[in-house]
């Protein structure tokens, strides 16, 4: 068995042989060991029975016929728990797929390959002052994950992306390929956004669209229990307002500090269309560190992000604020230190009493948590496996993690309690993350699975598509 030194040095060495092709994919990923398969936390590596990058849907189907065994699919690279890989599996390595296939202007569509990062597509569609409608608050993703996980953001009254994505092309066990859209085969369709890759292979997608502008940032403190009233009345009633979130502090987290971009003909504070791309993200990185390291850290991000964004007036294209980077957010080192996100839906009933129970339990387990960042979405009308069958404000915990395996077991534990306080509030929690839900409390969160169960023994009845959670939370 290889020590973690070693399997760190073969990783170096397989990245720099592989790193041309991975850079040209524009997206930020993980160079893997040719026989395993790793995600951004480095935390896990999934032995695989090799890797398969195709450049085209006849390439998948050719793969799927040739190989017989186990598949496992992965993109960018960014779900935490095994999302993207299967012991044993032939992974398919989505990044080679990332070709714009078809733009419309007019109608504001567009249709991708699915391995293709949100940065690139924004790059086909800022000329055209075009914007995606729904995706991540960071644009290194890639389309095809994004539905996998039907991610969301902070988009005010968008929900999903399910809501925006048009069809998608989708590659069953057999090698055949099927277009899906709400009226052509709309079971499959709404089970495959949300599905993780556990019913076939996604290799294009489309999307609707909308049109680029500039935003103004807006900031102001709020209580906790006056929010709701606050969202209801100052964000979603109001026209022009794009993009919102609200972000919680250690330790009490009880100060929510609402943000807002709104539709503004005020004159941009930056000239850049899109962020550009390789920037030095240094100050970020030492400021996450010191918030995370240092006594006294909390009162410096005060003082220099949460100051800076309350009183400095900015103005963006829409696009922008769109194409942020995950670099800024890299720790310095991950060989001592990971960061990870969890992420709990609850009804909007519940709100502060979830916010209150959260923060009790960070506190109780002192969980070096930099923040909590509030989104909201209206119920989800269109995936299987929802995450917001109601009106729901979402939590973000964003927390930094020791690399070693006990730090990894000792989160498991406060995070089961998170899962049951939101169950109890009628709520549910995000699958991307990692695998640390009980079976019991998975089916509780997701009771919508035995469907899900159902359509895959129809369309792939050996079981070929695997990962770590449908090996844990669906199994043979």
């Amino acid at each position: 068995m290889r020590t973690e030194t070693e399997r760190r040095r073969r990783r170096l060495l397989q990245a720099m042989t592989l790193g041309g092709a991975v850079a040209a994919s524009g997206c930020r990923g993980d160079g893997a060991d040719v026989d395993t398969v790793g995600d951004v936390t480095d935390i896990d590596h999934v032995p695989v029975a090799g890797q398969i990058r195709p450049a085209s849907t006849a390439a998948v189907q050719q793969a799927l016929r040739q190989n017989r065994g186990p598949i496992s699919i992965g993109g960018a690279r960014y779900s935490m728990g095994g999302q993207i890989a299967a012991d044993g599996s032939i992974h398919l390595d989505m990044r080679g797929l990332k070709r714009l296939l078809r733009l419309d202007v007019e109608a504001r569509t567009a249709r991708v390959h699915a391995g293709m990062c949100w940065r690139d597509l924004q790059d086909h569609l800022d000329p055209h002052d075009l914007a995606v409608r729904v995706m991540q608050s960071y644009s290194n993703f890639s389309i095809g994950g994004s539905l996998s996980v039907n991610c969301h953001g902070r988009y005010v009254g968008a929900g999903p992306l399910a809501h925006s994505v048009r069809a998608l092309q989708l590659v069953t066990a057999d090698g055949t390929a099927h277009e899906l859209d709400r009226q052509r085969q709309p079971a499959l369709f709404a089970a495959v956004l949300g599905g993780y890759g556990g019913l076939g292979v996604v290799t294009e997608v489309e999307l609707d669209l909308d049109a680029n502008f500039p935003i103004r940032r807006d900031a102001r403190r709020v209580s906790l229990d006056e929010y709701p009233d606050f969202f209801r009345e100052e964000v979603h009633a109001r026209p022009g307002i794009l993009l919102h979130n609200a972000d919680l502090m250690p330790p009490d987290f009880d100060r929510p500090l609402a943000i807002s971009w709104t539709r503004t003909d005020q004159p941009l504070t930056f000239a850049e269309r899109l962020v550009p791309r390789h920037l030095d993200y240094g100050r970020e990185q030492n400021l996450i560190w010191t918030a995370s390291e240092l006594p006294g850290g909390g009162a410096l991000r005060e003082k220099f992000q949460t100051g800076r964004i309350l009183g400095e007036s900015m103005v963006v294209m829409r696009n922008h604020e769109a194409s942020l980077d995950t670099a800024s957010l890299e720790p310095r080192t991950r060989m001592f230190s990971t960061y990870l996100l969890q992420e709990y839906f609850i009804p909007v009933r519940s709100f502060a009493t979830f916010a209150r129970r959260m923060g009790a339990i960070l506190r109780q387990h002192e969980v070096n948590a930099l923040n909590v960042s509030i989104r909201h979405s209206p119920a989800d009308t269109v995936s299987l496996l929802k995450w917001a069958p109601q009106e729901v404000f979402s939590f973000v915990l964003y927390h930094k993690q020791r690399a070693w395996s006990g730090a990894d077991r000792q989160a498991g534990v406060w995070t089961r309690q998170l899962i049951d306080t939101a169950l109890a509030l009628d709520g549910r929690y995000y699958l991307p993350y990692r695998l640390h839900a009980t079976p019991e409390q998975f089916h509780r969160a997701y009771p919508e699975a035995a469907t899900f169960a159902a359509i895959k023994r129809q369309v792939d009845p050996e079981r070929r598509f695997r990962n770590r959670l449908w090996d844990k939370y669906l199994p043979a």
